[in-house]
């Protein structure tokens, strides 16, 4: 394996709640209040939808997307869920440093230095909000692809502490069988005083409507032991994807990177909610 070479899930497309459009010469960030589903593709500075866009949106209840049902790739939640507190450097487009709130990884001087990460608010270096929580969720939609995910990558704080803790829930009482379990992502809006009462879109994970919980975990389970029988091993799947992660210093590669800046690190675009 190449080292130095972050070895992530293979992206097939990306889910956002948001795309960036041009106004007054520039390229700003604009939220939406449904999911969007595009391909890796763009034109003219968009991104093309992905052909599963349009079987969604035929599937679901409304006029808009609020709903995706998706499975997961791996068991353990910090596989399905990659978040850290990052820190870009814009023009470069290449993160400078990367950290979970106790320990990061800064590149200084052409080398990597390994910091205490006090959180951005007590950071000397996170100054005007430019070091934010940035969150990555991989999921499957569809069965076309048995080892392909889509990406939702986004910087709000309610959308990553959500999904963190709807992640770590359902794995604890699943026993840890998270890649069997009928899942759909799910679009909720909430006014805060942050947000000057106006109404604003997160992403929260829950089982699909026609699933108990108990119902679910008994057929995570069934789904399990078919599997092993088949001769797959999910374990390994895991360990895997984890030592691929941990090939490189960071996560974001160049080709990433740029698109996260233009989204979510452009100046004064301040963590979102």
């Amino acid at each position: 394996m190449i080292k130095g070479l972050a070895i992530t899930p293979p992206l097939l497309g990306r889910i956002s709640i948001g795309k960036v459009v041009e106004k007054d010469g520039k390229r700003l960030p604009q939220k939406d209040d449904q999911f969007t589903v595009t391909s890796q593709i763009q034109n003219n500075g968009e991104w093309l939808l992905h052909p599963l866009d349009e079987t969604l949106r035929q599937n679901s209840d409304g006029d808009k997307l609020r709903a995706i049902p998706v499975r997961f790739l791996f068991n353990d939640p910090e596989l399905n869920l990659r978040a850290n507190y990052s820190l870009f450097d814009r023009e470069k487009s290449r993160p400078i440093c990367v950290g979970n709130g106790e320990t990061c990884k800064r590149q200084v001087a052409g080398a990597i230095e390994k910091h205490p990460c006090p959180s951005p608010s007590l950071c000397d270096i996170a100054q005007n909000g430019n070091c934010k929580p940035y969150g990555r969720l991989y999921v499957k939609i569809g069965d076309d692809d048995d080892l392909g995910v889509f990406v939702f990558r986004t910087t709000g704080f309610n959308s990553i502490r959500t999904l963190a803790a709807r992640l770590s829930y359902y794995s604890a009482v699943s026993n840890d069988l998270l890649a069997f379990m009928p899942f759909e992502l799910r679009l909720r809006g909430k006014s805060t005083q942050q947000s000057y009462r106006k109404p604003i879109y997160y992403v929260d994970l829950c089982l699909r409507p026609e699933h108990s919980l108990e119902n679910a975990v008994r057929m995570a389970k069934e789904s399990r032991d078919k599997q092993a029988e088949a001769g797959l091993n999910q374990a390994a799947l895991d360990n895997a994807a984890n030592t691929g992660i941990e090939n490189a210093a960071f996560e974001c590669g160049e080709d990433e990177a740029g698109e996260v800046v233009e989204e979510f690190f452009q100046t004064n675009n301040p963590a979102q909610l």
